[in-house]
């Protein structure tokens, strides 16, 4: 009987939770409509295959650089116009959207591993190992984080992959800082000194005992850092050191359409649109996750 007290205990704690965290969370309507847009984003990966009318790399010779279906010449199965080479700019920038979901989730989730155990033991040891790791971390911010991976890139060879690389270690920093200074405002309170007198090991402190409460500046770190990731992959594929030509990752599409610039302003526009309105509404999504993560601008 008291076990099962226990849960349903635990079950309204979370609930209430949840309930004071989406209080918070919808005060910011920005907030509210960049989660709405970002859920867009999410559905339009997913279901590419059944909502793009057409394949993202299929070439119609008959249809180059054809305008948007409102405008003189335009035709209604293309509704956005055609690139260069006949292939449907709808489609391409639909399926481009898992391009940027992969590379926001995939960049986030190596420096957020990363950063975090990095900030864990320079903030619980201190010493030797605090002064190593934040010198290291020092130097990585020191360059500008966009030439920083376009010389990683330019060393491991254009590609995908490589640049997703390169930006998880140019935003690797970011998360060990940010845990360091929260693990060492958590070392020093009774809970830990508990748990060590308890005969806590060091690796149960840091993280099962401090990890858990220093999660929210990372979770709005991670949020900023996906919309960067982004912005900075559609750059290097821009450059030509990202995604490679026929993907449809939106910066490879500017890349590609830079030449018609003048003379089809459809090529340039829309992916230029996909990265603004995707990378905007991430960073209002992590304006609200601050507001509600963060007890100090809680509004009672």
């Amino acid at each position: 009987m008291s076990d099962t007290s226990v849960k349903i205990s635990d079950s309204a704690i979370r609930r209430r939770m949840l309930k004071e965290f989406w209080f918070y969370f919808s005060q910011n309507r920005g907030a509210v409509v960049g989660f709405a847009v970002f859920l867009l984003l999410v559905a339009l990966a997913i279901f590419a295959p059944l909502i793009a009318p057409h394949d993202p790399v299929h070439q119609y010779r008959d249809a180059l650089l054809v305008p948007p279906f409102w405008q003189e010449g335009g035709r209604p199965e293309f509704l956005l116009g055609t690139d260069a080479v006949g292939r449907d700019m709808l489609s391409r920038l639909i399926y481009g959207a898992q391009y940027s979901l992969f590379i926001g989730i995939v960049v986030v989730a190596i420096a957020l591993l990363g950063g975090i155990i990095l900030g864990l033991l320079a903030g619980f040891f201190g010493g030797w190992v605090d002064s190593v790791i934040m010198r290291v971390m020092d130097v990585i911010l020191a360059f500008p984080s966009l030439l920083l991976a376009l010389v990683l890139v330019a060393i491991l060879g254009p590609g995908l992959t490589n640049a997703m690389i390169a930006i998880a270690i140019v935003y690797q920093p970011h998360f060990a800082r940010l845990t360091r200074a929260a693990v060492m405002g958590e070392k020093a309170r009774e809970y830990v000194t508990a748990a060590r007198v308890a005969g806590a090991g060091n690796m149960r402190l840091m993280f099962k005992t401090i990890l858990p409460n220093c999660l929210a500046p990372l979770i709005v770190q991670a949020t900023l850092s996906f919309s960067s990731a982004v912005l900075d992959s559609a750059a290097l594929g821009f450059l030509g050191m990202g995604a490679q030509p026929p993907a449809s990752e939106w910066g490879t599409m500017l890349a590609e359409a830079r030449e018609f610039i003048l003379r089809a302003w459809w090529v340039v526009t829309f992916p230029g649109l996909a990265i603004l309105i995707s990378v905007l509404a991430i960073n209002l999504m992590g304006d609200g996750l601050r507001d509600a993560l963060d007890p100090k601008l809680k509004r009672s």
